[in-house]
């Protein structure tokens, strides 16, 4: 089972069937995600058993009441022809019409990417909509898959007809860089504190060696008293009892990313002497370009 603010995925029991039928009979349900809409509740009963019967098929469930609003799925090889490796898997969902514009999907989906790439160990997400369902559209737009190619006359055999499909992925490095991003963006405040100090206007977060996330924001004095962000992450990071550096991010006040100064370089090979030049340094998150230390730094004043 696996839980989010607002809900509880668990796996589908025979007992879901009649709350399955209520939405996916709805006729704007079903098609457009490519299968017809349930007749009754021996159909429901019928692809519970047999449909979402795989390792990793979960009920949307709003923790209110624990009552299934729709279905998602990571679909392993073997059921599906997007990937043919262990390490990859293809994600499906859908979602009741009265649950639509409230932000349920996009928080079932970010919870299933967790999920994938931190218990499954895939190290790649694929995703797919039919032309047309610019709902399932806007989801995976907002959920941070990169769109991938177009096929046309893609055989729908539920439907007894052809399409025109969209396909997008997500790769686990990706989805890391993303949180980072993210979780630079949240802490970034810039605000003046004293008449001698302003701070977050830079933002930083790294990744550990362990998973974790730590941030920091630069602190800027009259003196020589300030440090940088990516620093202050870093003493996040080891007030916390780590000391392996993954991956680096910093936000600009612009909202780029850039390159650590040369203090926060030297920091990070004095605290990983053997292993600097793996860390992982985010350029330009918008164009997503990547530098390792090694790049950065390829030559230590220390022999």
């Amino acid at each position: 089972m696996l839980e989010t603010e607002r809900l509880i995925l668990r796996r589908w029991e025979d007992s879901d069937a009649e709350d399955m039928y209520k939405y996916a009979s709805d006729p704007d349900v079903g098609p457009i995600a490519g299968w017809p809409p349930h007749q009754n509740i021996d159909e429901s009963l019928d692809v519970i058993r047999n449909v979402l019967n795989g390792k990793e098929a979960y009920a949307i469930c709003l923790k209110e009441d624990g009552k299934p609003i729709g279905t998602i799925e990571l679909k392993l090889n073997g059921h599906t022809d997007l990937t043919e490796r262990d390490d990859e898997c293809e994600m499906g969902y859908w979602v009741g019409k009265p649950f639509w514009g409230r932000g349920i999907m996009p928080e079932a989906v970010k919870e299933m990417l967790r999920h994938a790439f931190e218990d499954c160990g895939m190290q790649k997400v694929w995703i797919g909509y039919y032309e047309g369902n610019e709902k399932s559209k806007r989801v995976q737009e907002k959920s941070g898959f990169r769109y991938q190619w177009k096929s046309e006359d893609v055989d729908v055999p539920l439907m007894h007809e052809t399409r025109t499909g969209n396909v997008s992925s997500m790769t686990k490095d990706q989805w890391q860089w993303d949180r980072l991003y993210e979780a630079a963006v949240a802490v970034r405040n810039e605000r003046r504190i004293s008449e001698y100090v302003t701070c977050g206007e830079v933002s930083a977060a790294i990744l550990s060696g362990s998973g974790r996330i730590y941030t920091g924001v630069c602190i800027d004095t009259c003196s020589t008293l300030g440090i940088c962000a990516e620093r202050n992450a870093i003493f996040n990071m080891i007030t916390n009892g780590e000391q392996v550096i993954d991956k680096v991010l910093a936000v600009l006040p612009d909202g780029s990313s850039g390159a650590p100064c040369g203090a926060c370089r030297e920091l990070m090979v004095q605290l990983m002497p053997g292993k600097y030049k793996d860390i992982e340094i985010m350029m330009d998150y918008k164009e997503e370009r990547t530098m390792t230390m090694g790049e950065l730094t390829p030559e230590w004043w220390i022999k």
